[in-house]
């Protein structure tokens, strides 16, 4: 946060300016760094806009917390931080207060406390109001708590601003409303934008958001009244971070990468973070690390907020080895000492890996951060990019059904747009910013503004996006100094012809523990093939379903719904999942279970249901792997030595497979509309059976749940699910 002052104490100001600063760390001998004291002082005295781009543990938020004290002293109004993620807003909150600075929050974590908060910021009582990007757009705080924000602020601060940019690894449709807001604030107020990750092209575009001109109002102390609204001082720094030891370890297969962890992770000094690329790997890999006596807990999106603030804080004080992490856990987690990261997978993007790599070493001499890659790193790239701005016809299709004045829901949407609800509200937001469409109370509203679809635009994203991820390819397989690759990728201005790092593996510095032994790689293969993941049942169908001529509404009924079920693995995990993932990836002829997945399946079923649980077994009909679904439903029917009831699946004229990558609304029509149950002539009856009804896979749940409510109709006491996989 501190650095060494180069030259004396030559203001009033800066002495000021480093009273707050020492108050803000607890440290008496602390210094401002003589860029830290450039950006304050343009801030305070000149009202300027500045873009700080530093590396992670340079002291950014000190900027900004002081210029608050400085501003508050000289009668300005409240600093704005739009910060990203709870975890920066918390430790940025504890820092406040260690300077005397009152600061105060607006996320989803503390809904009751908003009206409260409101009153504070009204009566002046706040020196600084961090809030989610999120929170711009909220009809209630937008209409209501930002104008008098953006009449009132002393200092509007953007911080991880890359999220700014198209062209930023962490692209948040949020985030481009900022600019909006710039407009908004009178002459004179200064803006303060910061990030540790960007190169020169993304600097440059974050430089063209911050410059966005302000309103037509006079400054109301005349300050800045000749300055330019393109006048955006950019303070770029150097990119290396001397403590940090890379490397990258090239194993065979998964079990070897888990085996490497749980081997290495006890040798290793203190605490650090271990990240994956999805949700279900960083689950499997922290219980595999438990199981190996390591400390270690999950930390994900799907955490809850509360069990969120609890790691980050045992994590914070060593009480456990590692948090397993996605991405969740990230910008702006702040503990100077954090040891080490590794990477089970590599992300899609070298900014994206420095700035992850960036949490550690800030506090400590030496700090080791080792790249496992693996070989389905490229197809989660491949699926994560699949998520992108949406094709045209779907975006007309939604400013259409917002056409006719009505405000309407997200899920009234669902109704009428053929896309999966986390695409659908990332579409909106993109079109509420670029003003076709506005969130009002209770959905959203179009416009009536021309929009114009930027195919260009979304084509040189893409394809931005599949540079970075070669770059990526190209930093695992180099033989140079790896800082020196990421250095140079990053564009950083400090980078001097023939410099290397001397600390990595290519340089001959980073000190690694041995590779696993063939007894550990074993057990961990064993670990990972462990099978079995819980199905829960859906319970609540979707809004708006007479819309689309289908007579389902609220609950569903217990009598209609299904028990929980099973499924063999994630598709998306480790172990299992990498075989299932090649069963069904487009190119895979269809054909009869594997024998690995057999196996697998008796072992579910052996531990799951005891003699009796079931006396029938019902297959989904699959059009696009018929001779799998048949020979699955066929051998689970043997094994459990019971009758195959009845089949379900597509009526005539139905056949064609129906889409998954819509969302839930749209999901259930189509399956309603399709499915058919047909008893197996000779059968036993379905009247109070108890049925295992069995596909390849579940992705939304809604083929099991109509399937279910078809059969426990038909007189089924319970019908259990059970799949290949699960998405």
């Amino acid at each position: 946060m501190v650095g060494t002052m180069t030259q004396p104490v030559e203001s009033p100001l800066r002495s000021e300016a480093e009273a707050a600063l020492r108050r803000l760390v607890g440290d008496d001998e602390a210094r401002l760094r003589d860029d830290q004291w450039r950006a304050i002082e343009s801030l305070v005295v000149d009202r300027r806009r500045v873009l700080v781009v530093q590396r992670t543990g340079w002291g950014k938020s000190a900027v900004y917390f002081v210029a608050t004290a400085l501003l508050r002293e000289r009668g300005a109004g409240p600093t704005v931080i739009v910060s990203p993620l709870l975890a920066l807003m918390r430790d940025q909150v504890a820092a406040a207060e260690r300077a005397g600075i009152r600061a105060v929050t607006i996320n989803s974590a503390n809904v009751t406390e908003w009206d409260d908060i409101h009153e504070q910021i009204a009566g002046g009582s706040v020196d600084v109001l961090l809030c989610s990007p999120e929170r711009l757009n909220n009809p209630d705080f937008r209409d209501r708590v930002l104008p008098r924000l953006a009449a009132s602020a002393g200092l509007m601060v953007v911080d991880e601003a890359h999220c700014v940019s198209d062209w930023g690894h962490d692209f948040r449709p949020d985030y481009r409303r900022i600019r909006t807001f710039l407009t908004q604030l009178p002459r004179g107020v200064p803006v303060l934008a910061t990030t540790a990750t960007a190169n020169a092209r993304v600097t440059r575009d974050v430089a063209e958001q911050v410059a966005a001109k302000h309103a037509e109002e006079p400054a109301a102390d005349g300050i800045a009244a000749n300055r330019t609204d393109t006048d955006v001082l950019v303070l770029r720094g150097g990119l290396d971070r001397s403590s940090l030891h890379l490397a990258v370890v090239s194993l065979p297969d998964q079990a070897a990468r888990v085996a490497w962890l749980s081997h290495a992770l006890p040798l290793l000094p203190g605490s650090g973070i271990v990240y994956t690329l999805t949700v279900a790997m960083a689950e499997q890999v922290a219980a595999h690390l438990r199981s190996s006596g390591i400390d270690a807990r999950t930390y994900t999106g799907q955490t809850d907020p509360a069990e969120r603030e609890l790691l980050e804080e045992d994590l914070r004080h060593n009480r456990v080895k590692a948090l397993v992490a996605t991405s969740a856990l990230g910008m702006g987690f702040d503990k100077p000492d954090l040891a080490f990261v590794v990477h089970l997978g590599a992300p899609s993007s070298p900014i994206a890996y420095y700035q992850q790599v960036g949490r550690a070493g800030r506090g400590v001499d030496s700090a080791v951060v080792v790249l496992l890659p693996g070989q389905e790193d490229r197809r989660i790239w491949d699926y994560f990019g699949s998520l992108g701005f949406p094709p045209l016809n779907q975006v007309e299709a939604t400013l259409s059904a917002l056409s006719d004045g009505r405000v309407q829901s997200v899920a009234q949407l669902e109704t009428a747009v053929d896309l999966r609800r986390s695409r659908l509200e990332m579409m909106l937001k993109v079109l509420d910013v670029d003003g076709a469409v506005r969130r009002v109370k209770g959905g959203w509203l179009g416009t009536g503004q021309p929009w114009e679809y930027d195919a260009e635009r979304y084509r040189r994203v893409a394809e931005a996006r599949r540079h970075e991820q070669q770059t990526m390819l190209d930093y695992e397989a180099t033989d140079e100094c790896r800082m020196l690759f990421l250095r140079r990728t990053l564009d950083d201005p400090e980078l001097a012809p023939g410099w290397r790092c001397g600390r990595c593996d290519n340089c001959g510095g980073a000190a690694l523990p041995a590779g696993p032994t063939s007894d550990e790689v074993t057990e961990a293969r064993q670990d990972l093939v462990a099978v079995g993941v819980e199905i829960l049942p859906r319970r609540q169908w979707p809004s708006g379903m007479d819309r689309l001529g289908i007579d389902v509404k609220g609950r569903i009924s217990p009598e209609e719904q299904a028990a929980p079920g099973r499924a063999v693995a994630r598709l998306d995990g480790l172990g299992l999942s990498e075989a299932l993932r090649d069963l069904f990836a487009p190119r895979t002829v269809d054909s009869e279970t594997p024998v690995p997945l057999r196996h697998a399946a008796a072992t579910v079923l052996r531990e799951w249901l005891t003699e009796g649980d079931v006396n029938g077994v019902v297959a989904i009909r699959s059009t696009t792997r018929p001779v799998l679904t048949h020979h699955l439903a066929g051998g689970l029917a043997r094994f459990l030595n019971v009758p195959v009831l009845a089949t379900i699946g597509p009526r005539p004229g139905q056949e064609a497979p129906g889409r998954h990558d819509v969302n839930s609304a749209m999901r259930l029509a189509g399956v309603v509309k399709r499915l058919d149950l047909k008893p197996v002539t000779g059968a036993p009856s379905l009247a109070d059976a108890r049925v295992l009804l069995v596909d390849d896979y579940t992705d939304s749940g809604w083929t099991l749940t109509v399937a279910a409510r078809l059969l426990r109709i038909a007189g089924a006491s319970e019908v259990l699910p059970f799949v290949l996989a699960q998405r």
